[in-house]
């Protein structure tokens, strides 16, 4: 008997909120979370444009304070997430730790800690530098944290795969419950890259926009003027439970999760195949994986990053993918247009939106819709939310190095 996966609890902190439905009302107001990023000094930079998570006090969120001083904030992201997440799903006291884990993705890991000790050493010595540092910078304790924290003793450990990072980890939670694993798992991802040393090499491979004057319609994926995509920051987790363990407890249900694929460009280290053809290989698998038609998938929420060859791949691959429904009332709209690209913990937060999608019957728009492109011709739900019954929706992910991660969720009834 296949056991059946479903989404029971929401966290979130990004540029557009502190909280699920602070970030949900704001996405589907079409509101921008883009600004000057004023962490470090950005005057001479190409692009001083970013997502940046503002006024957010993480504190209290933490059992030991002494330590939450010390934290990355990609850590302190992950944390946060997955705290409103456990306290979202009601599972508190409520599962056996051994059967119980958490895959959070991160792309950059604690880079800014990085950056910050290898500061300190240069200008005052290796003596100076953190007996922290260490931990600190680990990609894997954006899982380990929150498992220690909450006695998750049952599969634990952090995917590293570039901007595919979260999907590949919500994807590989679902497979865990899915084969019997565990009955619980904390997923999704986590990032804190805006720091002076990633802008300044995403800015000198001229990858980021350069819209400084229009902050809040920098990020435009799928318009004809776009330039490049907008760093972003944050972290969302997922709740992923087994079906009857969830209903055991009378859990509240967001949706199931129905289906995961991947696959490698196998092209080049940072730019995607021109034609899509990885991205579609990848909502293919996922679809096969589901048992699902492309008919049946009313919404994608596009990896969309706003730059002139990715978004022009992925509609090649959507219409690959979904032949004459591709044009004919399947929805494709991009979250970064309102938040930026949080890289590793991108998918997560995209998930979630998605989550509220198929539970309010809301799609947000895809903000700065301003000039049609003849490569991108699909309907990108264009400046505006639109109210529609959503049925299934499937979410794509694509990293530097070829990555890619398709994952589809669909109603739960």
């Amino acid at each position: 008997m296949t056991r059946r996966v479903v989404i029971t609890g929401l966290g979130t902190v990004n540029p557009l909120g502190l909280t699920v439905e602070e970030y949900w009302r704001r996405l589907a107001h079409g509101e921008s979370g883009i600004g000057i990023v004023d962490r470090f000094d950005n005057s001479t930079m190409y692009t001083r444009i970013g997502g940046q998570v503002r006024e957010f006090d993480h504190m209290p969120w933490f059992k030991d304070q002494k330590m939450a001083r010390r934290l990355d904030r990609a850590i302190i992201y992950a944390h946060v997430a997955a705290c409103q997440a456990m306290k979202d799903s009601g599972l508190e006291g409520k599962y056996d730790p051994e059967r119980a884990g958490a895959i959070i993705a991160t792309g950059m890991g604690g880079v800014s800690t990085f950056e910050a000790d290898t500061r300190v050493m240069l200008e005052r010595g290796h003596k100076r530098v953190s007996p922290f540092f260490i931990p600190l910078i680990l990609p894997n304790t954006v899982s380990a944290y929150f498992a220690i924290e909450n006695n998750l003793q049952g599969p634990n450990y952090t995917i590293l795969s570039a901007c595919a990072s979260a999907n590949h980890s919500m994807g590989e939670a679902y497979e865990i419950i899915k084969r019997g694993t565990a009955d619980v798992m904390f997923t999704g991802g986590a990032e804190s890259a805006l720091c002076e040393v990633i802008y300044a090499g995403f800015g000198n491979m001229k990858a980021l926009s350069t819209r400084n004057d229009d902050p809040e319609g920098a990020s435009r994926p799928f318009d004809k003027g776009r330039d490049g995509f907008v760093m972003g920051e944050g972290g969302a987790v997922l709740v992923l439970e087994e079906l009857e363990h969830a209903k055991a407890r009378g859990a509240r249900i967001y949706a199931e999760f129905a289906g995961y694929g991947m696959s490698c460009d196998a092209h080049h280290i940072t730019a995607p195949c021109s034609d899509g053809a990885g991205g579609y290989r990848a909502m293919r698998n996922a679809l096969q994986s589901a048992a699902m038609d492309p008919g049946a998938i009313d919404l994608v929420n596009a990896h969309g990053t706003s730059t002139p060859l990715g978004d022009a791949g992925e509609t090649q691959a959507i219409k690959r993918c979904f032949g004459a429904h591709a044009k004919s009332g399947l929805l494709v709209h991009s979250t970064k247009s309102m938040i930026g690209h949080a890289l590793g913990a991108a998918g997560a937060i995209e998930a979630v939106a998605l989550m509220m999608a198929l539970v309010r019957g809301v799609v947000h728009p895809t903000i700065n819709q301003q000039e049609p492109d003849p490569e991108c011709d699909l309907n990108y739900v264009p400046n505006q939310a639109v109210e529609k019954r959503i049925r299934s929706a499937l979410s794509n992910s694509f990293g530097f190095g070829g990555h890619n991660a398709t994952l589809i969720f669909k109603r739960f009834e």
